[in-house]
């Protein structure tokens, strides 16, 4: 299972797991994750320490 925000693989029987009233399941690997997400609704697309943030950047230079 991998962070709903920064994408990194959650161990079994680790982390948190919020679930909105739609239904919909996040999980996540820490509570940083978790209020960069939920509370500051960041993008993990321009958050630099994310790997969705490393995958669209990929090729260019640092």
């Amino acid at each position: 299972m991998n962070c709903s925000f920064c994408g990194k693989e959650i161990k079994k029987g680790t982390g948190i797991m919020f679930v909105k009233k739609d239904g919909t399941t996040f999980n996540f690997c820490s509570r940083k994750c978790e209020k960069n997400l939920l509370k500051l609704k960041r993008n993990p697309r321009n958050t630099k320490w994310t790997n969705e943030y490393h995958k669209i950047k990929k090729g260019t230079k640092k």
